[in-house]
């Protein structure tokens, strides 16, 4: 098993990703169950998506500057389109994707760099076949439409609320082990505003950012939590809501959606829950549904800093098998 912590973190939020990915924004959780069942491990999407609204989405690109859908536009305004329709059974959501870009630069670049990250960001997006998700969400939309119009980089940020903006929180810490705390918490200030300019978006990365440091510095999860994220959750009101069913608790207590003020404590929810099991915990956030993918930056990151991530977990993931060797310092 690997030992780092940030780098278990990493593959923790990828993996909890991955499994979640064919059953990304089931809000109906019966129709979830009869069209995948438990899901206990890492599956394709298949069309139709029963709760897919896809099709009330919409992007015109203003130019070619603003040209992100390529090939997946003809899928917009369709019914029943999955999300993720192309994806293979341990492949990442557009996001993830985007966070093992994010390692793989600081790994070649050998340090992070926002212009460079925005650089390469840029031409990912803008490069036909360099994905094959078929969803992207508001903030790529909002970003290159800024983008289109002329705006520099480091002004194409939207006001972005939702909790896909911490994505890419896990691979940074992982990219920036060595970092003090006060380095990191800038520097993941700085990378997640570069796209997202919500507050409580800013807010919940600095959280999460400081859980993962706490944790390496021998606090256990729940301590973590307790010290770090009282503002998001009370660890004793989590402790009487574990004995409830899953989906009573991010259903009526915390929306399975993705506002940040509902999805940050849901997550903390069920890290808190599942504070030592691994598996069990993204087995859970991934049958909860809703934005349970992006969810999984939250509860994959913590659940395997604290735990690690199992062999059978990594073996079958595809990010996994293309990893650099080793972070920067």
């Amino acid at each position: 098993m690997i030992t780092d912590l940030f780098q278990n973190a990493y593959l923790g939020s990828l993996a909890a990703d991955a499994l979640a990915m064919p059953v990304h924004w089931y809000y109906d959780r019966e129709a979830l169950r009869a069209e995948y069942g438990e899901v206990t491990g890492y599956l394709a999407p298949r069309n139709p998506h029963s709760g897919s609204i896809l099709w009330r989405s919409s992007y015109t690109a203003l130019n070619e500057r603003g040209e992100i859908l390529h090939d997946q536009a003809v899928y917009w305004g369709m019914r029943g389109i999955h999300y993720h329709q192309f994806l293979q059974a341990g492949e990442n959501t557009l996001n993830f994707r985007l966070a093992t870009e994010l390692v793989d630069g600081c790994s070649k670049d050998g340090a992070y760099d926002p212009d460079a990250w925005l650089e390469r960001y840029i031409r990912f997006m803008l490069t036909p076949g360099s994905h094959r998700d078929t969803y992207l969400e508001e903030y790529h939309r909002g970003f290159f439409t800024k983008y289109a119009r002329g705006n520099p980089p480091r002004k194409c940020a939207i006001q972005d609320e939702h909790i896909g903006g911490l994505a890419q929180v896990p691979a940074l810490c992982f990219a920036m082990k060595n970092a003090g705390l006060q380095e990191l918490r800038a520097t993941v200030k700085e990378h997640v505003g570069l796209t997202h300019a919500h507050a409580n978006v800013l807010r919940a990365a600095d959280t999460l950012a400081r859980l993962l440091f706490r944790i390496r510095e021998g606090l256990t999860l729940r301590e973590a939590i307790r010290q770090e994220a009282g503002d998001w959750i009370s660890g004793t009101k989590a402790d009487g809501w574990a004995s409830q069913p899953d989906t009573h608790v991010i259903g009526q207590r915390f929306s399975p959606a993705c506002y940040i003020a509902e999805s940050m404590p849901a997550a903390l929810y069920l890290a808190w829950k599942y504070h030592d099991d691994f598996s069990a915990g993204i087995i859970a956030n991934a049958m909860v549904g809703g934005d349970n993918c992006h969810r999984g930056a939250v509860v994959g990151a913590l659940l395997g800093a604290a735990n690690g991530v199992e062999a059978r977990w990594l073996e079958p993931l595809a990010a996994y098998r293309k990893m650099p060797a080793a972070p920067v310092d």
